[in-house]
């Protein structure tokens, strides 16, 4: 509900009479406390915290739109990258904003030099503040909230309030209003302990041909190691030479570490050419790198990115800290991870990886629309720096838990993923079976509620919605960002930790495996002397043909991903909400970069 503004006077006042306290309006309030917590203690006003303001973007759609040229292989300017300067130009707020943001703080007697500005992924204000400045500087009260679920508490208030001529100028504070703990997130994999792991690998050795003529494994129809990957998707012959050019991410959070000694066990055991390879760790904002905690989520990235992607550098980065929630049925507790802070360091190097891989995310209504648009136009940052940046589609098919939307409507509707929802990333949805594959019964995918369809996939996804008619209407935003946009394998993947195989599954599986791919593909193109690929999303809808099959990738016409009490989206011929343009195949792909 849009607040009235009662106490505004007739005549705006003079910038030299403007008084922040008098002219503040809410920003952003809740009715009561978010279901799942209750008041738990009043903090003392001298207890202190940082306070985060991001200004608004004032040429975010220029720089979207310079992404969506540089990607666009029909472009004149296609395959121009941004430097970090440009992007930054782009990414920026107006002088006006900042100006008059600082001359508020300074009102409420913060002086400039205690503000500290931050340029990397847009204009950002930290501060370190008491309780009791920041009532007075938002108009509002802080206390502790305690999660009923866990028994964590977090800091937040009910609502707050900026001077009006500043809700132009600023997107979001935090911490507010928005609710979190710091339980760990969700993460897009899961043990399957009734599959019995793989500890000799005879069985995935010896030959069969599949339907495609490749030389498959035997064994990858019970087990999928990167032998299984290599041999299904093309990449076995490839040798990478531009090892020095290029490298390859993966993105951590919340205490999931990568094990180096279980990396070598695993290297070892399935794929020995590679033994001795390492990576760097990267801790940022407080990420950690204890070595007796091995992570499944962490090992399971960082052994299949190196699996499939040697001899080309890896870099596993592991942040720490928790960004704004709010609950829902499926996500009771906090599970968001801290993009911000990844996105603000990565924005901040001035080389990126070529490809980076994220095996997280949420359901899409847990996280402040704000959040996720200023997180989600970072990403367009990333992008047009020439940078891939893949995300899991998540586990849930449609949608987890009893898929009431949390508005208070409690309305039954099919529940986005994000960051796969984002326009500005490549999501990757999951596969089963080797001959054929199939759409794996828990690969996420659908149409986000926030983020409008890009015409880049416009064509592909049409032809998908013509065939499903009505089934599903009112479930799902057809106008909204359609994903997967790919698929790999995410199934029985054999995955070492603590010195022990295991099998693991979900689409963190498929999103690593895809950025190997990509990485390989980046080699080529680097060896030629070319750029990177960048944002591939207007590349790889540009090889879909009328609405039929895509070019380079093999498509998936059966599985579906069902949940929120329906049987989900089928796989059909050509894109579809479950495998998205198919998996991808090398060799062809090869062919399809080299210009």
């Amino acid at each position: 509900m849009r607040p009235t503004i009662l106490f505004l006077t007739l005549i705006a006042p003079s910038k030299a009479t403007l008084s922040p306290s008098t002219d503040s309006i809410i920003k952003h309030s809740w009715g009561d406390i978010p279901r799942g917590w209750t008041y738990h203690s009043t903090p003392p006003p001298d207890d202190t915290f940082e306070l985060r303001i991001g200004l608004k973007q004032a040429r975010i759609d220029e720089l979207i739109d310079r992404l969506l040229e540089i990607s666009d292989p029909n472009h004149s300017s296609y395959g121009k990258h941004l430097s970090q300067e440009e992007s930054e130009a782009l990414a920026s707020c107006q002088p006006k904003a900042l100006d008059e943001t600082k001359e508020w703080l300074a009102y409420h007697g913060i002086d400039d030099s205690r503000v500290n500005h931050h340029q990397a992924g847009g204009d950002w204000l930290s501060l370190q503040v008491s309780i009791a400045e920041a009532e007075r500087i938002l108009s509002t009260q802080y206390h502790l909230f305690r999660h009923d679920a866990s028994g964590e508490t977090s800091l937040r208030t009910l609502q707050y309030s900026l001077p009006h001529h500043l809700h132009s100028h600023i997107d979001m504070v935090a911490p507010t209003t928005y609710f979190s703990t710091l339980r760990t997130m969700r993460k897009t994999s899961f043990l399957q302990p009734d599959i019995e792991p793989v500890d000799e690998v005879e069985s995935l050795i010896d030959p069969i041909i599949s339907s495609a003529a490749s030389v498959i494994p035997l064994g990858c129809s019970y087990a999928i190691t990167p032998s299984c990957l290599r041999a299904l998707y093309n990449t076995t012959d490839y040798v990478p030479t531009a090892m020095s050019q290029n490298r390859l991410g993966v993105a951590g959070y919340l205490d999931q570490y990568a094990n180096d000694a279980d990396l070598q066990t695993f290297l070892k055991k399935f794929r020995k050419d590679a033994a001795g390879a390492t990576y760097p760790t990267v801790q940022i904002h407080g990420g950690g790198n204890d070595q007796s905690i091995p992570g499944i989520e962490a090992n399971l990235d960082i052994q299949y990115t190196i699996g499939m992607s040697y001899p080309t550098p890896n870099i596993y980065y592991s942040t720490g800290g928790s960004p704004p929630f709010i609950q829902d049925s499926t996500t009771t507790t906090n599970t968001n991870e801290p993009y911000l802070d990844w996105v603000t360091y990565i924005l901040n190097q001035t080389t990126i990886p070529q490809v980076i891989t994220t095996s997280y995310g949420d359901d899409e209504q847990t996280v402040p629309l704000e959040y996720a648009v200023r997180v989600c136009n970072s990403f367009a940052q990333i992008g047009a720096r020439g940078t891939t940046l893949l995300f899991s589609s998540g586990d849930f098919g449609v949608g987890g838990g009893d898929c009431k939307t949390n508005d208070g409507t409690n309305q039954v509707l099919f529940q986005p993923s994000f960051p796969a929802s984002c326009p500005w990333v490549t999501t990757v949805g999951g596969t089963t079976k080797v001959n054929p594959e199939v759409g794996v019964n828990f690969s996420g995918g659908g149409f986000s509620r926030y983020f409008d369809q890009p015409d880049y996939q416009a064509n592909a996804v049409s032809g998908y919605l013509g065939g499903l008619g009505t089934k599903y209407a009112g479930k799902f935003n057809p106008g909204g960002r359609a994903y997967p946009d790919v698929s790999a394998q995410a199934n029985r993947f054999q995955v070492v930790v603590g010195g022990h195989t295991m099998s693991v599954g979900g689409t963190s599986a498929s999103s690593p495996t895809v950025a190997g791919i990509f990485a390989l593909l980046n080699d080529y193109r680097l060896s030629l002397g070319l750029g990177p690929l960048g944002f591939v999303n207007p590349l790889l809808y540009s090889l879909g043909r009328n609405g039929s099959e895509f070019s380079g990738f093999n498509d998936i016409v059966s599985g579906s991903n069902p949940g929120c009490g329906t049987d989900g989206f089928a796989a059909a011929r050509g894109w579809d909400p479950i495998t998205g343009a198919g998996t991808p195949s090398f060799k062809r792909l090869q062919a399809l970069v080299s210009k």
